[in-house]
């Protein structure tokens, strides 16, 4: 897949969580705080990333830098999903279902961040067993990544879209 380049697009960014971590050596505890940070054009295009700092601000920045440089298209069907799909990472699983419009987005707010930042207006979701904010937004990430369209099915069959449906 194309590497999607961040300078040309116009990215908001949302902070999904500030974790406090802790190191100890030989002379006590190094404290620093992990921010995980979504990024995105509200078009389609959305990127997550981890920073880690002794200070806030500059853990928030690492990741967003980091955010950009992981950035992925998905697929929409107007203002929703195109269909039904289960994210998946680690103890993490995500069921993401389309919804019609004016419905809005129905999300928690790990899944909401990056629902959100990916431009999607109506969704309902619900987080499954794990609800760690790592391993949920990247349960979202690879549910949304896995989605495909009709136009991109009934290319790979070899077949048009009206054959498709049926």
């Amino acid at each position: 897949m194309a590497r999607i380049d961040a300078s040309t697009l116009d990215l908001s960014e949302k902070v999904v969580a500030i974790n406090r971590v802790a190191k100890t050596v030989k002379g006590g505890r190094v404290m620093k705080f992990s921010a995980l940070v979504v990024v995105g054009d509200g078009n389609g295009i959305v990127g997550f990333g981890m920073g880690k700092s002794s200070e806030v601000p500059d853990a928030i920045r690492k990741g967003i830098e980091d955010a950009k440089k992981n950035l992925t298209k998905i697929s929409l069907k107007g203002s929703t999903i195109p269909h039904e799909v289960i994210g998946k990472f680690g103890a993490g699983s995500v069921l993401m279902k389309p919804a019609p419009e004016g419905t809005g987005v129905i999300a928690g707010g790990a899944v909401r961040a990056v629902v959100e930042m990916a431009g999607i207006k109506d969704i309902r979701t619900k987080c499954l067993r794990s609800n760690n904010p790592c391993n949920v937004v990247r349960a979202t990430m690879n549910g949304l990544t896995s989605l495909r369209s009709a136009e991109q099915v009934a290319a790979t069959r070899g077949r048009s879209v009206a054959e498709i449906y049926g």
